[in-house]
């Protein structure tokens, strides 16, 4: 990482200079542009030199450890304590300035949820993940709406496609996606046997129009009616909308609303962000296996995670971390996890840069 940043300081350097010359101040398209970059370098190379500097002190401090004064010696080992960490912080501060930025960071996303192995009771878990991200959601000021559901008799979902629309809502939950497996005695379980049952969870970043382009002529768009759960909850009329992308065989339902304008619209939007999805996994595909490895990490044919009811205990096992707060995470306090797996993947990233 520090040979990379001396090369920007180096590259700092030579910008100063040369918008101190007086040809280059005489034109101003190519001062802008030197101006520009030295502008954007700034905040690597003074991190970096304030890096250089507190790594001198804790050097000076180290001489001190072997004085002759006990006093002496003590105050040596707190300062390099306390320089210490504030070299980790910038450090991370560094990491964070040289990573690649992921172009999709910034976009809103579709949270979409399917029970895997385990019949009911991965239905049911598919609930309790909703419930977990809409609730992280509210905290950081997200908004969900419902785009798609397909319930179970009690209380469970086979799958649920959720819009979540906010502030860098990609960058905090796109390492969400993978084979989330639970741990549990299922409330049928008469013997308090743990049963094992999975959940996969997509995120796709939302796609807008300009992102896929989309062939009318490549569509075949089905009307029929809404079935659900009996009695009201069917429809009597023909305002369920099932679309089927002919080129890629993608095929999207949707019949949570009563328009048939309005099922179309929430089923387009997911159709655009599933191909946009696609077109970056075939992308992925042709990279270098090493390459992938770093950039699939969210391959959600993998098992990402375990959720242990009877220890209480939740593991990431793509960065060994084990935390024995399963209650709160599920209440939707996920900084705890999401943290460290994005400085994680932020780490790998700069790896791969080198």
């Amino acid at each position: 990482m520090f040979g990379k940043i001396r090369e920007i300081e180096d590259r700092y350097v030579d910008l100063e200079f040369s918008l101190s010359r007086p040809e280059v101040a005489r034109d101003q398209k190519t001062y802008q542009k030197f101006a520009k970059e030295h502008s954007a370098l700034l905040p690597i190379v003074t991190a970096f030199r304030k890096h250089q500097s507190v790594q001198n002190q804790i050097e000076e401090n180290r001489s001190f450890l072997n004085d002759p004064d006990p006093d002496m010696r003590k105050l040596a080992r707190e300062e390099i304590e306390s320089l210490t960490s504030d070299l980790e912080e910038i450090e991370e501060g560094l990491i964070m300035m040289l990573t690649p930025k992921d172009p999709n960071d910034e976009k809103n996303i579709l949270l979409e949820i399917r029970a895997g192995t385990g019949g009911e009771e991965a239905a049911l878990f598919a609930a309790d993940l909703f419930r977990m991200y809409s609730r992280y959601s509210e905290t950081r000021g997200w908004k969900t709406e419902i785009l798609s559901q397909n319930l179970t008799g009690i209380g469970g979902f086979k799958e649920i496609i959720v819009l979540v629309s906010g502030r860098m809502v990609y960058s905090r939950l796109k390492y969400e996606s993978g084979v989330h497996r639970v741990q549990r005695v299922p409330e049928t379980e008469t013997q308090g046997r743990i049963h094992t049952s999975a959940v996969t969870v997509a995120i796709l970043p939302e796609a807008e129009e300009i992102d896929v382009e989309i062939n009318p002529e490549d569509l075949r768009i089905d009307v029929y009616r809404s079935s659900g759960c009996g009695g009201q909850h069917v429809n009597t009329t023909d305002s369920a909308v099932r679309i089927t992308h002919l080129p890629t065989g993608i095929v999207v339902t949707c019949q949570d609303e009563k328009s048939q304008h309005k099922n179309k619209a929430k089923a387009m939007k997911v159709l655009r962000s599933r191909m946009l999805d696609q077109e970056t996994a075939e992308q992925h595909s042709k990279m270098s296996e090493e390459r992938r490895a770093m950039v699939g990490s969210g391959d959600r044919s993998e098992r990402i995670r375990t959720y242990n009811f009877p220890q209480a205990r939740v593991t990431d096992h793509r960065i060994g971390l084990t935390l024995y707060k399963l209650e709160t995470l599920l209440h939707g306090e996920l900084d705890m996890i999401i943290d460290p797996l994005v400085m994680h993947f932020q780490s790998e990233s700069l790896k791969k840069t080198r």
